[in-house]
């Protein structure tokens, strides 16, 4: 019997609340720590790493996302989510504590170790315990969570690395920490676990992020460090490359797969990992650069291009309530998917032609409306996912599209890092080290930005028209993979 039959609404209700603190924990930390770069780069020294801080964050936490899907399928949910909360936890203190700049970036990496299962954990339990029929609408729950920590963690990062310390950053991980631990503590008990022996692919966790650091590497030291036909960048390119091919052969030849071949070959999760891998990463990249452009395009300061961000992160807030209350009366819930990503792929063709004309409340208008339309494709996708999995194999699902979101995420911010580049801007760090200066030469550097962004966007619509629809179900057993 599925654990949602098992348990009455009020117990639902404080599974998933149990869930979202954890979710917060996470969603804070990826969102607290930029606006204080810069007293962290004046305070560690070491300013060309400081990108490494934010970085090393999103490289471990991707690699370890499929193992911790694998992990909650086979030892069960509750001491897997406690082991990733205590492994983020540790990763704070070492942070908080750090001398140096090596010694931050490694704590990072450890934070990620964590925090990468707190994402897919939180989705695995929430799929346990609410039928898919109904599961949309708990997605607009996990995107509000997601927008308390868009704007209260820039603020709260702000505010921190002017009147008190940067470290209190990484500090205040451990109260939150401690309140999620006693929350889901007592939540997840109403959760049967179910287990099952089987082992963990270690071996293609290393290998794709070895990929990955390569490949990232590359991207950021050509035309800089290196120029672009140099052997090294070339090297790391062909290395890069060779691990990727490395890694595919090998998930077809393990059982046990860090991204299992026969979660894959349905239809449905093959189809949404992939469009999601490119429509994440252009959220996510235009998420992280747009601050910069209200710096040295409209000349704003930190504290105020920060909240530039606020009508991208109210209109996918919105656009996830609109996809969420709709899923559940709808059959055709791709073409409502459709709409949407088109939509963003519009207003972002307008980002990219007319920014620098727009000003300040117009390019807001702007990215109101690609949050709108990006804001419907992440629940209706991953709802979908949930549908088309039995619930032994939901963690997995879920590790796996959580992976390649985050992969898709790292691969994006570097990509449009290095357009930035090839454009004369330096970089988020150093950018955000002069408020208030404007850029002659930031503005055609951005319009290749927003152009890569709809390239992005553009691919992740395609793949969403070969979407099936299947019906969602209510309390029934969940369908097998095809």
């Amino acid at each position: 019997m599925q654990p949602n039959a098992l348990l009455a609404e009020s117990e639902r209700l404080a599974v998933v609340v149990g869930a979202l603190m954890v979710l917060l924990l996470a969603a804070l930390d990826q969102t607290i720590v930029s606006p204080a770069l810069p007293t962290i780069g004046a305070a560690l020294g070491d300013v060309d790493w400081l990108a490494w801080v934010v970085s090393a964050y999103f490289l471990t936490s991707t690699a370890v996302t499929p193992l911790y899907g694998k992990l909650a399928d086979l030892q069960g949910r509750r001491p897997t989510l406690y082991g990733a909360v205590a492994i983020f936890t540790l990763g704070s203190v070492i942070c908080a504590l750090a001398p140096s700049m090596p010694i931050l970036i490694l704590g990072r990496a450890v934070q990620g170790l964590g925090g990468g299962g707190l994402v897919s954990l939180v989705q695995t339990i929430i799929g346990d315990v609410v039928p898919p029929q109904e599961r949309a609408k708990y997605m607009v729950y996990i995107s509000t969570v997601w927008a308390v920590a868009s704007i209260g963690g820039p603020l709260a990062g702000g505010v921190f690395a002017e009147h008190m310390h940067w470290s209190m950053i990484f500090w205040i991980n451990l109260p939150l920490a401690a309140i999620a631990f006693v929350m889901i503590h007592r939540s997840l008990r109403r959760i049967p676990d179910v287990t099952r022996p089987a082992r963990l692919d270690l071996v293609g966790a290393v290998s794709i992020v070895a990929a990955t650091i390569a490949f990232m590497l590359a991207l950021t030291w050509g035309g800089n460090r290196f120029a672009w036909g140099s052997a090294e960048i070339l090297g790391l390119f062909a290395l890069s490359l060779a691990l990727g091919l490395f890694f595919a052969r090998h998930i077809a030849r393990t059982e046990e797969a860090l991204v299992p071949l026969e979660i894959l070959r349905n239809p449905v999760i093959s189809v949404v990992v992939s469009a999601l891998f490119f429509s994440m990463g252009a959220y996510v990249g235009l998420s992280v650069y747009m601050p910069l452009w209200f710096e040295l395009v409209a000349g704003l300061h930190p504290a105020s291009a920060g909240f530039g961000l606020l009508a991208l992160t109210l209109g996918t807030v919105t656009g996830a309530n609109l996809a969420g209350r709709a899923m559940a009366h709808i059959v055709h819930y791709r073409r409502f998917v459709l709409g949407g990503s088109g939509l963003a792929i519009v207003a972002t063709v307008v980002l990219a032609v007319f920014a620098a004309d727009l000003g300040f409340w117009g390019v807001e208008a702007v990215l109101a409306v690609v949050g709108l339309g990006t804001g419907t494709v992440f629940p209706i996708g991953t709802v979908a996912v949930q549908n088309a999995v039995l619930r032994r194999d939901l963690g997995t699902a879920m590790g796996t599209l959580a992976f390649m979101r985050s992969l898709g995420s790292v691969v994006s911010v570097t990509v449009l890092g290095a357009v930035l580049a090839a454009g004369g801007i330096a970089g988020v760090g150093e950018g955000m080290s002069h408020p208030g200066h404007v850029d002659p030469t930031a503005a055609g550097a951005f319009r290749w930005l927003f152009l890569a962004v709809v390239a992005g966007q553009v691919v992740g619509f395609v793949l969403l028209c070969f979407l099936e629809e299947r019906p969602l179900r209510g309390h029934e057993p969940t369908a097998p993979v095809e």
